[in-house]
């Protein structure tokens, strides 16, 4: 037999199924037909969950387009893109994406995307502090609130009682912390490991009973618990009271009101009592903004003793541009717009307004658009063509819809009576907009 008599199918099906990047290809019209293992384990999702349905019915694309989409428009391959987005069931998910168009006899039939997953290197890069390479303990947290405050001595308390701790909390408000603040006050010599709740992939579970077993001891924090199917909040329940007897802490976070989380089925109600000895909520930034200069004072000293800058403050312009926004990404959101600050700075001592990005400008000029009359026409002013005014109106009303719901497009789109895909396109078209002017 020659080689190219053999039958390649099933060898391409058993390469794309074990290998160790995702691969999902989609049609034209943007329904799947190739969505791997690897690829599952990413998103969190079944190939009978996709088959249906478009991209755009399931994952909220954020900074960007989906590459996907955007090479079936092109027809042009992309390379080593970085994508956030957020699927379904509220994960948030950043891979490295190689994509492509597909074509059968100089066709176009659909695009396949590689992904490499970073979500968890990501998680690690962006704590706050975290990239200081030095342990986080209590005194080393800057947080001057009345709020902050109680969390600390209350974490301080659970450090002492040895109880296992549920840490409540949005994401980026720095649970992570507090986490291993606890586990450093309890032990600077036992080793912390943590376990990132995201996906459906049953393994995880047995991967850390796994990692607990060579460790012996030490802290366990598993980072939003409510995020995992409940069949596998089961196997994390029986494998936490198994090790509890041991040498093992056990730390944990979810992302809202654990009540709420348990009525919606979303947190089982063992679970959530094996964790709720000591329950600690940590408050959005938006609600605690005293902790913002101080924040910003910690990463300028810490930049300037890793790179040697001289940048030690804020102008007071752009110190009341930080207070009048309300930070939905919380302590994450503002470490990356510092990142993205220090980044062009060379002699610079002082931050001043126009250092600031221009989409935290945008951001920041649409957040203190409290007020409806901003868009009642005044009998003095300058009108604006009608369409101007509108697409103005329009960008201001939809952005305001998203940010009192942190994001989600459904339950925002559900607040402006209109389809989950109308909203999306709206938000694109916005979006192409700004990149233009």
């Amino acid at each position: 037999m020659k080689p190219e008599d053999i039958d390649l199918s099933p060898f391409y099906k058993f390469a794309g199924e074990h290998v160790a990047i995702g691969i999902h290809a989609i049609d034209t019209k943007g329904k799947t037909v190739l969505y791997n293992k690897k690829m599952r384990e990413i998103e969190g999702f079944d190939f009978e969950e996709l088959a249906d349905r478009s991209l755009l019915e399931l994952f909220r694309f954020d900074q960007q387009e989906s590459t996907m989409l955007q090479v079936l428009q092109s027809k042009i391959p992309v390379f080593n893109v970085k994508q956030t987005y957020w699927n379904r069931k509220g994960q948030e998910i950043t891979t490295i994406n190689d994509t492509y168009p597909v074509f059968d006899k100089n066709k176009l039939i659909g695009a396949i995307e590689l992904s490499r997953d970073v979500t968890t290197l990501e998680k690690v890069i962006y704590q706050p502090l975290k990239k200081y390479d030095e342990p986080i303990t209590f005194s080393t947290i800057s947080a001057v609130s009345k709020s902050m405050k109680k969390v600390i001595a209350t974490a301080e308390k659970a450090a002492i009682a040895n109880l296992p701790v549920l840490l409540v909390g949005e994401s980026g408000t720095g649970k992570e912390l507090i986490a291993e603040a606890i586990h450093w006050a309890q032990s600077s010599e036992r080793p912390m490991h943590t376990l990132y709740c995201h996906g459906t992939d049953g393994t995880i579970i047995d991967q850390l009973g796994e990692d607990i077993k060579q460790i012996n001891e030490g802290t366990i924090y598993c980072e939003r618990i409510d995020l995992l199917p409940l069949p596998l909040q089961e196997q994390l329940l029986e494998m936490v009271e198994e090790r509890s007897r041991g040498n093992t802490y056990f730390i944990a976070s979810v992302g809202e009101d654990p009540v709420e989380l348990i009525t919606s089925h979303k947190l089982l109600k063992d679970l959530y009592y094996f964790f709720s000895s000591m329950t600690i909520k940590v408050a959005p930034l938006r609600l605690r903004k005293e902790d913002i200069l101080p924040f910003v004072n910690d990463y300028f000293s810490r930049h300037r003793m890793m790179v040697g800058s001289v940048v030690h403050g804020l102008d007071k312009e752009v110190t009341d541009l930080l207070h009048d926004y309300d930070w939905p990404g919380n302590l994450k959101e503002l470490e990356l717009l510092l990142d993205e600050i220090t980044s062009m700075l060379t002699t610079q001592e002082i931050v001043t307004a126009d250092m600031l990005p221009h989409h935290f400008m945008l951001k920041n000029h649409l957040n203190g658009a409290q007020k409806p009359e901003d868009f009642i026409v005044q009998s003095t002013t300058e009108l604006l063509p009608l369409e101007e005014y509108l697409f103005e109106a329009e960008m201001y009303y939809l952005q305001k819809a998203m940010d009192l719901h942190h994001g989600n497009v459904t339950k925002a789109a559900a607040a402006l009576g209109m389809s989950r895909q109308n909203l999306q396109y709206r938000l694109r078209k916005i979006k192409k907009n700004e990149a233009q002017t």
